[in-house]
């Protein structure tokens, strides 16, 4: 029997906030940008191994997206999952002990900067797989219409998915059967060190859901607002009549791919990189609200001073984190059920 549908409650008007919510999005922004920070120095002295990608940067596309979700959504993301995963409300602590592959990590030091996850959020990772997740958001939908309740999934991904089957045939399903997906194209315009231009055969890569008469729009990534309107109208489609919604966020990453790759590394200019460092979008956000009178510089280096601590804090609490026990190989590997 299907579950009875959760009460609908008010979605937040298109494209408005509040000078509380504006706040929450700057801290949330600022939280990220300091937590990658510290972590390219933590890979630095060797306390994080593997890979290692940052968001820095992009912060805008996680924060104004998930920042509209109920406590009862989910969201599904790529392997460049520190930001969305802090954004969801995993705690820094538990993010960086699961970078530094401590127990009391969010995966319980066991999968590292790829694979963060969440049950008690219903942050359903980081996944390794270059468009590996997306058929799995799909999934989720399926199940969220199948149970018969109103929650909704977000899907992120790099814009180099949108050349894989795997991308192709979880969209079509999801248009055909009207299921409760927001998929999100992070365009930050590299694939590794491959520029868009040189991998797709249309540039404007939202057009892709024009081939499942799926609803679709081009935001611009570096304004935290636009973002969250634009989220905002497709969450309410999704809640209100199961129908998907294709986006193309355009964005940059200030980093390297990874923490292997040079910042600016051979495939991009230092000009490039400077003009599109103009619109930071910490300092997008930061001029709007310095001209509602919200924030002044006092305010902003008040409110820098406490989320380092925060994030020193979180560096400390995985340094004294113990290591998984060696018989831990063994669990959380097969489910246990009862026929």
């Amino acid at each position: 029997m299907a579950k009875k549908k959760t009460p609908p409650r008010s979605e937040p008007s298109f494209g408005e906030t509040d000078a509380p919510t504006r706040a929450s999005l700057l801290h949330s922004m600022l939280l990220q940008r300091r937590f990658e920070e510290r972590c390219a120095e933590a890979y630095a002295l060797g306390r994080i191994g593997g890979f290692c990608h940052l968001y820095i940067g992009q912060e805008a596309c996680g924060t104004g997206a998930i920042s509209l979700l109920r406590d009862d959504d989910y969201v599904i993301t790529t392997y460049r999952d520190h930001g969305q995963a802090l954004a969801r409300g995993l705690t820094p602590r538990a993010v960086m002990s699961e970078l530094f592959g401590r127990s009391d990590g969010c995966s319980r030091g066991k999968g590292g900067s790829m694979h963060l996850f969440d049950r008690n959020t219903n942050f359903l990772g980081g996944h390794g797989i270059v468009g590996g997740h997306v058929p799995i958001a799909t999934g989720v939908g399926f199940a969220i219409k199948y149970r018969g309740t109103d929650q909704v999934i977000l899907c992120f991904m790099g814009e180099s998915v949108v050349n894989t089957g795997a991308f192709h045939e979880a969209l079509n399903m999801a248009a055909l059967w009207k299921l409760p997906v927001v998929y999100i194209i992070e365009n930050n315009r590299y694939g590794m060190g491959t520029a868009l231009e040189r991998a797709s055969a249309i540039h404007d890569i939202y057009q892709r859901g024009a081939a499942y008469d799926m609803p679709r729009a081009q935001v611009d990534g570096q304004d935290v607002l636009m973002v969250r309107a634009a989220v905002a109208e497709a969450i309410h489609r999704a809640r209100t009549q199961s129908i998907p919604t294709l986006l193309e966020v355009r964005t940059y990453r200030f980093m390297g791919h990874s923490m292997s790759d040079a910042v600016s590394g051979t495939y991009r200019t230092k000009q490039e990189l400077e003009e599109y460092m103009k619109r930071d979008p910490i300092h997008v956000l930061r001029a709007h609200m310095e001209e509602r009178g919200e924030i002044d510089d006092a305010g902003m280096t008040a409110l820098d001073e406490e989320i380092k601590a925060v994030v020193q804090d979180a560096w400390d609490f995985a340094e004294a984190s113990p290591e998984p026990a060696l018989e831990s190989l063994w669990e959380d590997v097969m489910v246990e059920t009862t026929t």
